[in-house]
Formats: structure tokens, C-alpha cells, sequence
């Protein structure tokens, strides 16, 4: 199902464990990483990796915003929308999210490249509005931040994960 390479880390990521359960999130961020969301057959995967049933994996996976279960852009657009946010205008950077990318939240992009979610807080209050894009906080968004955020995520090269099923 995996590379050499990628079976390779997942043999490394047990042996840093005493109990292999203990494995089991970052072994799950490996699945979503190669094969863009948590598949059945890498849930499966793991599950056997770990010795647990596939039940008990995907408890915890269903349990975590940072799975996805089912296909997500390359590119996951997290807008924080609690009190702080909001009140700088949360809403209109969701808003023109939707329309430049021509998707509603809980969407994603025809182009495969962005999905939209908001998130209840991402504990940046200081910096409100925010937005978290994959991994990196994009902070004190500006509708015109907002498009240069966009314009270099689109022409960044990708790899459509989607494309392996």
C-alpha cells in the first residue's frame, strides 16, 4: 500500500515507542500525509500496524479536526470565527474566501488546490482576524492580505494526491 520509504518510517516510528499504541496519531498524520485523508485501507493499515481494530483507529481519527476522512484540498483553510476574530471581520474574510475561491465553507476548490473550514478559535486573539493555512497561522488578515495569501498558494506547484485512488 505504501513505499518502501514510507513502510520504513512507519517501522521507525514504532521502535520510538515502548507501546505501539502510543504510535497510533503519528501514524495516522503519515496515512493523510501520502495519501492526502485517512483512506479505509489506511485506517485498516494502522489499525494493524498497531494492533488495534480499525474501530478503536478510527474513534481516535473522527475524535481529531486535523483528520480528514474524506478528500481535502491541497491547501486547508482554517478561519478562526470566535468573539475576537469576528469582531475584526471574520465574517468578511469568509465571506471573500468563498467568492474568490468560488466555494462555501466546508467546501473545496474544482481545482483541488483549497478547502474552507472554519474553526472555532485558534487561540491568536492578539492577532485577530486569523486563519490557519495547513500548518503556518496567517495573522491581522486584510482582504487584500487575504489575496496575496491566495495568489501565492495558487501558483505554488502541487501534487494531486487524489489522483493515486
Amino acid at each position: 500500500m505504501f513505499s518502501k520509504s514510507v513502510e520504513k518510517e512507519f517501522q521507525e516510528l514504532l521502535s520510538r515507542y515502548p507501546s505501539k499504541r502510543s504510535a497510533l496519531i503519528p501514524a495516522l498524520h503519515i496515512v493523510q500525509r501520502e495519501l492526502g485523508h485517512l483512506t479505509d485501507e489506511g485506517v485498516e493499515y494502522v489499525a494493524g500496524l498497531i494492533g488495534l481494530t480499525k474501530a478503536q483507529v478510527f474513534e481516535v481519527a473522527t475524535f481529531y479536526l486535523m483528520f480528514f476522512t474524506k478528500p481535502v484540498g491541497k491547501n486547508v483553510l482554517w478561519v478562526c470565527h470566535n468573539l475576537a476574530c469576528d469582531l475584526r471581520g471574520a465574517e468578511e474574510i469568509i465571506e471573500h474566501l468563498e467568492q474568490k475561491l468560488d466555494i462555501r465553507v466546508g467546501g473545496t476548490s474544482a481545482d483541488g488546490k483549497f478547502t474552507l473550514l472554519r474553526q472555532e478559535c485558534l487561540a491568536s486573539c492578539d492577532t485577530a482576524p486569523v486563519m490557519q493555512v495547513n500548518e503556518d497561522y496567517e495573522e491581522n488578515l486584510t482582504i487584500e492580505r487575504i489575496d496575496r495569501i491566495l495568489e501565492k498558494l495558487k501558483n505554488k506547484p502541487f501534487k494531486d494526491r487524489r489522483a493515486k485512488r
